[in-house]
Order: structure tokens, then sequence, then C-alpha cells
């Protein structure tokens, strides 16, 4: 071998470290993050994010936890002294918000990071790698049973569905076994998308989240409940999970029994989704939706049952719950219609 060669070799092994964080911003970043290393104040940024004055006072705070109101405001300077919050001073009390430059970090924190870290990880990359390989042959015969059934749609567009479908849930899903299934259930979707009739069909809702895990699942299974078929609800996530979090799977077991809760899975947004809904209501994903003419567009912000407590989790239910009556009602008399 050559010098050239070996040169060659170990400038191809060198780190590229041109590419790392700076070290002025990685001192900077770590700050923030180690402020952020406490429950509380994780609980407590969770709260005024998701509160739906955009605000909250120490009194509200006061309620998380245990602990003496100068404890609270302890750590509310905290994280105002890395830049997480704004204060204002209203009589006796003071009031926090998300500081605007700080509002997507938190959004990434709160509605990606925090619920993909609750999740269990798999523990079999080889075996699930292996069960993937032999899934490209299942695909392709479910793609020719649905283009036989659905004989009115190209088959080139039904077989391209299918695929895209198992394409956007195979990133993220856990476990394999449930693919085939849970691809045609999504291809179907998608394919009953594409073909709506918006002037003549039963208004539609989707609701977006990140991770279509939590809040979005809820509002879907809540909406289908007390429409009773006068209204469509439908879900998906800009970042899907792997699973639905267990907290919410024993919600939509109460709402839609045992079968329905078992066979909820987190979808990844699509344009078709978006295109076929008559109301679009996003629940702490940013502007990750794409901007469809004649598509109505709401943002709730709603806390994530995956981060909350079970009396949280309850009481988050029914804030949506209230918000889906608000939102039914308004599409009864046509003022949430395009």
């Amino acid at each position: 071998m050559t010098d050239t060669a070996l040169i060659t070799d170990a400038e191809a092994c060198a780190p590229s470290t041109s590419r790392a964080m700076g070290r002025d911003a990685a001192t900077a970043v770590a700050g923030t993050l180690k402020s952020l290393a406490d429950p509380l104040r994780l609980r407590m940024l969770s709260a005024i994010a998701a509160d739906p004055r955009g605000e909250a006072c120490v009194c509200d705070l006061a309620e998380l936890a245990d602990v003496s109101q100068p404890t609270i405001s302890h750590h509310l300077k905290v994280l105002k002294e890395t830049g997480m919050l704004l204060s204002e001073r209203r009589g006796t009390w003071v009031y926090y918000r998300i500081a605007p430059a700080r509002r997507a970090a938190v959004t990434a924190l709160l509605d990606a990071f925090a619920p993909a870290a609750t999740l269990d990880a798999i523990t079999d990359d080889a075996e699930r790698a292996e069960a993937l390989q032999a899934m490209d042959g299942r695909v392709t015969r479910l793609a020719e049973e649905l283009a036989d059934e659905l004989s009115d749609l190209h088959r080139d567009l039904v077989t391209a569905i299918v695929r895209e479908s198992y394409a956007g849930l195979v990133r993220s899903a856990k476990l394999t076994r449930h693919l085939i299934p849970l691809t045609e259930r999504f291809a179907r979707q998608r394919l009953a998308d594409l073909t709506r009739d918006r002037e003549t069909g039963v208004p539609q809702v989707l609701f977006v989240c990140v991770a279509n895990a939590g809040r979005s699942q809820l509002a879907a299974a809540i909406a289908n409940r007390l429409a009773d078929g006068r209204v469509i609800a439908r879900s998906a996530g800009s970042t899907p999970a792997s699973e639905v979090h267990p907290h919410v799977r024993s919600l939509l077991a109460e709402i839609e029994g045992t079968p329905g809760a078992e066979t909820a899975f987190p979808k990844p947004l699509t344009d078709d989704a978006v295109r076929a809904a008559d109301v679009v209501v996003t629940m702490g994903c940013g502007d990750v939706c794409p901007i469809i003419p004649g598509v109505r567009y709401e943002d709730w912000a709603v806390g994530d049952p995956a981060l909350a407590s079970p009396d949280g989790v309850a009481a988050i239910r029914d804030d949506i719950e209230g918000r889906v009556r608000g939102l039914l009602a308004a599409l009864a008399d046509g003022r949430n219609r395009p």
C-alpha cells in the first residue's frame, strides 16, 4: 500500500470537526439543558406552554407540586435566566410565558423529544430488520388485492398509495407483525381522502400533533363518538411515534371500546389528509401543516397526556372534549365549513 493510500485512509477516518457545534454555542446549549434537568421545571414549562391563555402565574404553577411558593419562584427564575421564559408582574402575582425566540425549541422538547424518551426502545434491531426484509412481497400482494377491489381507481395509483403508506409507517413502527394490516388501513384512508367529494361529503376534521400518540388520537376519538357519523374525525402526526401512549390507549378504550383502542396507531401527516379535511386542528405541531386553499385551520393549546399525571390526563381529556363540542356545534350550523 502506498503512502498516498495510507494518508487517504487516515483522512477518511478523521472526524469532521469543522461540522461540530462551536464551543460558545455548546456552552450556551449545555447551560439551557442544565436548567431543564429538573422534573418540576419541565412540568412548569409544559404547563405554561399548554395554558390556553399563553401564560401562567405563580399561583397556577404552585399546584404542580407540594412545595413552597419561594421554591416555585426559584425554579421559574432559573428558567427565566436561561431565556426560556419572560415574566410580567400584575398586582401581587407574576405571570410567565414562553419567550417567542424559544417557542420552537420548547415545542420540539415537549412535543417530540419528551414523548419519544418515555416510550420503550426497540430491543432487537436485527430481528426487526429481518422481518422488514421479508415484508416486501406481502406489500406487493396487498397492493394487488386492493387494486382488484377498487377497480374504479387506476392500479398504478393504488399501488403507489399502498407503497407510500407502508414506507410512512415503517419509519416508526415498533411491531412489524402489525405492519400489513396497518398499511391496509392507512392506504384505504388515504384513497378515501383522494376521492372525497367535498361538496356533498360529510364534514371532515383532521387533528394533528407531533407524535399522533396522544392529543390528536384522543381528540379524533372523542369527536367521532360525539358526532355519531355526522362528522368524520381523523388524526395524524408530523413525526409519528412508534405506538399510542399507554395513558391515551386506556382513555381510547373508555371512548371506543377495547378493540378500537388496540387497533389505534400513529399515522404520518399527508397532504391528502389535509386537502380532504374541512377543518384542520393543530395541537402543538407548529407550522408543519401544508396550507391548502379551502381548508379552515385552528390551533389548540392543549397539554400532552403522555407527560401528565393521572389527574392531569383526566383534565386534558375534559379540556379536549369541551373544545370538540364547540367545534362540532360550529360545524353543525356551518360556521366552520370553508
